[in-house]
């Protein structure tokens, strides 16, 4: 469950983006995140523990520092034993925003998971703070996160693999470079488990800007798929055997393209 509130306080955004986010051109999306965290005077720390490139933190330190971040600070989480240290848990608590890298979401999950940085991370979010990620770091925003699963169109009884994620929003399932790698049969199995779930499907350089009242915008290039089966008639999951196609009657598809919204509570879709 997400941390709750702290009376008086409202929750920071929620930022998963699809992965392949602008970084020079026109980094809209990159740019957005910093103006929320405070423009120049924002404080942004870089967690690149999903990705095993030694410089991918730098990197993203530079490109806020390009757009015009006067702060910021990249952990080196490389090992659970690094998830313990109370100096990283004292420079997260200086953000005004929290940036999580792509590459491999399970070495999110299994080096942060439980650990004082995710307690932290969670907590700074409830408390106004402002989460975004990008590829694995999107993934991780679900409580129930997409470790991988088949490509193509029709779901199928062993079509998704997942894992716990970080459960700072527990009514969706993401999904990230969505179009680009044809994702839709992965996130539709991921939904037939259970219709609490919202899918959502991130194009690369797309982002959904999820605000305080669950309510998203999409922001960037490429559009945002959203499997909504809260109406749902009829599953074949808890019947069908492994590899089998699947049956699902009445489940709703939206794309939203830059401007989109989506109202996850009362699972409404708007333009603009």
């Amino acid at each position: 469950m997400p941390s709750p509130n702290i009376a008086g306080t409202q929750r920071g955004y929620v930022i998963p983006i699809g992965g392949a986010e602008e970084k020079l051109d026109n980094p809209e999306i990159l740019a957005k995140f910093v103006a929320l965290c405070g423009g120049e005077d924002g404080v942004i720390t870089v967690i690149p523990t999903a990705s095993q490139l030694d410089d991918t933190g730098a990197r993203y330190q530079k490109i806020f520092d390009d757009i015009g971040v006067k702060k910021s600070f990249s952990l080196p989480i490389t090992e659970r034993a690094d998830a313990q240290n109370p100096s990283y848990v004292k420079t997260l608590e200086k953000s005004t925003g929290i940036f999580v890298t792509g590459g491999n979401q399970l070495r999110l999950s299994t080096i942060l998971g439980g650990t004082p940085i995710a307690r932290a991370i969670r907590q700074l979010n409830a408390q106004g703070v402002h989460y975004a990620g990008t590829s694995a770091g999107a993934a991780i925003v679900s409580q129930h996160m997409i470790t991988g699963g088949n490509t193509g169109i029709v779901p199928t009884e062993d079509g998704v693999n997942l894992a716990p994620g970080m459960g700072l929003i527990n009514t969706i399932v993401v999904d990230q470079h969505f179009n680009q790698r044809n994702r839709l049969a992965r996130l539709l199995s991921a939904v037939s488990y259970n219709p609490f779930l919202i899918g959502i499907g991130l194009d690369e350089d797309t982002a959904a800007f999820i605000d305080h009242n669950n309510v998203f915008t999409t922001v960037g290039s490429g559009a945002i798929t959203v499997v909504d089966p809260s109406d749902i008639e009829y599953s074949s999951m808890a019947e069908a055997r492994t590899g089998d196609a699947l049956t699902l009657l009445n489940v709703k598809l939206h794309i939203l393209a830059s401007g989109g919204r989506f109202d996850i509570s009362e699972r409404k879709a708007y333009v603009k």
